[in-house]
């Protein structure tokens, strides 16, 4: 007996509520789709489903089957879709969602590499920081920045990335550093419109405990990279991560304050719509991205 395909037949009748509508499904008969249910109760020797006349029922054996049966086809087909991509060219139009700073300085320089190992590949990138509809706008994953992902969408992180708080020394000179969260509020900020929070920073201490500041900004911008500039000229205190900053954190013309607080809890996720049945070209992406990136952003 084939296990994978009966226990892919079980999954169908249970998700199906019926042995017909499984049948009409895959394509086969309901006298075909009994016997394969027959043979898996079998070969485990426990009842899976209680059939009556009029509905079908599991047993507890079988609950316990469906749910670890949907996930053990579910780990096949991504461990198919990982060797397959030995075997095959991967081709095709592939679309992608992409923060706008992100996508310039950090998505940008790792794609030539995975261009050359697929040239098949025909990649429609869209930069923009605002949350599209994967479903809706035809993307095949989305690369977010987020304290959580949505619940409804499957979320891969990749690793977790720092926010910095900062200004400009001149800035911090004439208007003085602030030395906690609080004092925020007596600051121009420069906010981002799309933080999760809106405009309550939300910091840590070094126990752990949450402390939220509500700021009024001068300026909202959807892209860091506008802040960026605002801050380099004295506009104020942004929060930003340090993909966009680091470089003038360390070159001194922006200077990190309240550094023994964190600044939020944020990862760089892959989100994407299903898990089951991952095509191959998301499966070898997202590797590659952990690949390039986990290391890099890994604290």
């Amino acid at each position: 007996m084939d296990v994978v395909k009966a226990m892919s037949v079980f999954v169908t009748v249970v998700e199906e509520g019926s042995f017909s509508k499984a049948a009409d499904k895959l394509d086969t008969s309901g006298a075909a789709i009994s016997r394969q249910i027959s043979a898996l109760e079998n070969y485990l020797g426990a009842l899976l489903i209680q059939r009556t006349t009029r509905r079908l029922s599991l047993t507890e054996p079988g609950e316990a089957l469906y749910e670890r049966g949907k996930q053990i086809l579910v780990n096949i087909a991504e461990t198919e879709a990982v060797v397959g991509q030995y075997a095959i060219r991967l081709s095709g139009a592939f679309r992608i969602s992409a923060p706008l700073s992100f996508g310039i300085h950090q998505l940008a320089p790792v794609l030539p590499e995975f261009h050359r190992r697929h040239p098949d590949l025909v990649f429609d990138i869209d930069l923009s920081d605002r949350i599209v509809d994967l479903i809706h706008e035809g993307f095949d994953l989305a690369i977010r920045i987020t304290h959580e992902p949505s619940p409804n969408l499957i979320a891969r992180k990749i690793a977790p990335v720092e926010m910095i708080v900062c200004a400009s020394p001149d800035y911090l000179a004439k208007q003085g550093i602030p030395r906690t969260p609080d004092e925020l509020t007596e600051h121009e900020t420069l906010g981002y419109s799309y933080l999760n929070s809106n405009d309550s920073w939300v910091f840590y201490d070094a126990n752990g405990m949450e402390t939220s500041v509500k700021i009024q900004p001068t300026v909202h911008s959807t892209n860091g990279d506008l802040l960026r500039h605002l801050a380099l000229a004295h506009g104020g205190i942004m929060a930003q991560p340090d993909f966009i900053v680091g470089d003038d954190i360390a070159n001194g013309t922006l200077v990190r304050i309240l550094p023994e607080w964190t600044f939020g809890k944020f990862n760089l996720y892959v989100v994407y719509i299903s898990r089951r049945f991952l095509p191959a070209k998301m499966r070898v992406f997202i590797d590659y991205l952990v690949e390039v990136w986990g290391e890099k952003y890994s604290t």
